[in-house]
């Protein structure tokens, strides 16, 4: 995998136009763009490709975030988390700039990106970064973590924050392996 920094050389899928995706898609990627202050963003160009999977994977992954039920900074403080452990420049590009949005400072997207859990973080948000870092690299929880997830969070928060961070992680690996670059700022 590249390095958080370093994006892949060549998209194995270039990103569509509006005859690859659809009047619709590539409306709604031209729009997204416009709010994030960049380009139509290549991972609904890339994906949309594939309309009826594109379609389906955007109502998923908007009941996560912006639709679910943590806090958008909390949803931001994971999936950077998943994004710097696997390594996606695409993720990390994008989400630097929603955490800000979301309420995160420069250096709390530092210490997010550089593994830290301790300091400049809720005792919440710390269980959030816990939880994210044993769910990547174990592929569960340990029954202690569980339970003080528990002490935090309710049933349905503690299964998004599943989902939250077996989504991202899923979403990390496909753009890598698409090859999928970082849009440019507009």
């Amino acid at each position: 995998m590249s390095t958080p920094d370093t994006p892949p050389a060549q998209p194995r899928i270039q990103p569509g136009g509006w005859r690859e995706v659809g009047l619709f898609v590539a409306l709604f990627a031209r729009v997204a763009g416009r709010v994030q202050g960049t380009e139509p963003p290549a991972v609904f160009l890339t994906l949309g490709r594939h309309r009826r999977l594109f379609w389906g994977w955007l109502h998923f992954a908007g009941r996560l975030m912006p639709g679910g039920r943590l806090s958008r900074r909390e949803s931001e403080l994971v999936i950077l988390r998943v994004a710097s452990r696997r390594g996606s420049s695409y993720e990390l590009t994008q989400h630097r700039r929603l955490g800000r949005r979301a309420g995160l400072s420069v250096d709390e997207i530092a210490a997010i990106e550089a593994g830290a859990v301790e300091g400049a973080f809720s005792d919440r948000e710390v269980l959030l970064l816990r939880a994210a870092d044993e769910l990547l690299a174990e592929g569960d929880l340990t029954d202690a973590l569980w339970s003080e997830l528990g002490g935090q969070f309710d049933d349905r928060e503690r299964i998004e924050i599943v989902m939250l961070v077996g989504h991202y992680a899923m979403l990390a690996t496909a753009l890598h392996a698409l090859r999928v670059q970082p849009d440019r700022p507009r």
